[in-house]
């Protein structure tokens, strides 16, 4: 595939403002995992990409060519990320998103091609950095048709976890954090396009909500917002199936993961 090393570090520089209505609606949309003067994860809902319908791509993202490069692949996963918290946001900030493009790799899986983007955020307040992101986003081809579904493995033992909470998710949530976040992935709202375009067996839960109870979770463990925070997707959750958030201990910080219960884990992650 190639030719597109010359997107990196293209991006853009976007403003906005944690403001009261942003902070009450978010509260609004997720009650039980919003917690403290900015809640974590409000950051996702800050300086989205905002593009008018004629410049979306058919999975309801901005069309590739214009926020990242015009890659073949067209199937879009939020693989993952990383956050470094350095400080706290306050009501009222005015909030500097620097978006950069940070890595572009071509790699072959067990289902075809895969091209792997990374993309750099940096969250500025008038008192310096806030937080560092780092999110991966995986490109992949269609499923075939006829494709028999992929089978994940059950979730591995690690024994009693020393914190849990249940995931929660019903299709009013799922659009409200759609609606929040401005994301148009139409896998999280259009049960026929989910099932019918992308493969999925029904309205996907978002990896970005499934993150923030993880952080909330990895929070009331440590008393305090974890300095760093990893996680990765490694299997779809979708509407209708229970989960569960666990922490469990490990040297220097937290495991975490989310779990389906009876099935696999469709999020890991770590805290510290």
């Amino acid at each position: 595939m190639g030719g597109f090393d010359d997107w990196i570090g293209r991006g853009s520089t976007r403003v906005d403002t944690l403001s009261p209505r942003l902070i009450a609606q978010y509260r609004a949309t997720l009650p039980d995992l919003a917690e403290g003067e900015v809640p974590l994860g409000l950051f996702w809902t800050l300086a989205p990409d905002a593009y008018p319908p004629a410049d979306l791509g058919r999975d309801g993202h901005p069309r590739l060519g214009l926020e990242l490069p015009p890659l073949p692949l067209k199937r879009r996963m939020w693989a993952g990320g990383e956050i470094a918290f350095r400080g706290a946001f306050r009501a009222g900030d005015e909030v500097v998103r620097d978006s950069r493009i940070e890595r572009i790799a071509e790699k072959t899986g067990s289902t075809g091609p895969l091209i792997f983007v990374s993309v750099r955020h940096d969250y500025s307040v008038g008192r310096g950095v806030v937080l560092s992101e780092r999110q991966d986003l995986v490109y992949r081809e269609d499923p075939a048709a006829g494709a028999p579904p992929v089978v994940y493995p059950d979730a591995p033992e690690l024994g009693p976890p020393v914190a849990a909470l249940p995931l929660l998710a019903d299709q009013v949530r799922l659009f409200r954090f759609s609606a929040m976040t401005f994301n148009g992935h139409r896998i999280h709202y259009d049960a026929d396009y989910a099932r019918q375009v992308e493969g999925y067996a029904g309205l996907v839960v978002h990896g970005p909500l499934q993150a923030v109870a993880m952080m909330v979770l990895a929070s009331r463990v440590l008393g305090r917002v974890p300095e760093r925070f990893s996680y990765r997707g490694l299997s779809p959750l979708t509407l209708g199936q229970e989960a569960v958030v666990e922490a469990h201990g490990e040297e220097g910080g937290l495991a975490l993961r989310v779990r389906r219960t009876g099935g696999p884990v469709t999020m890991a992650g770590q805290a510290g």
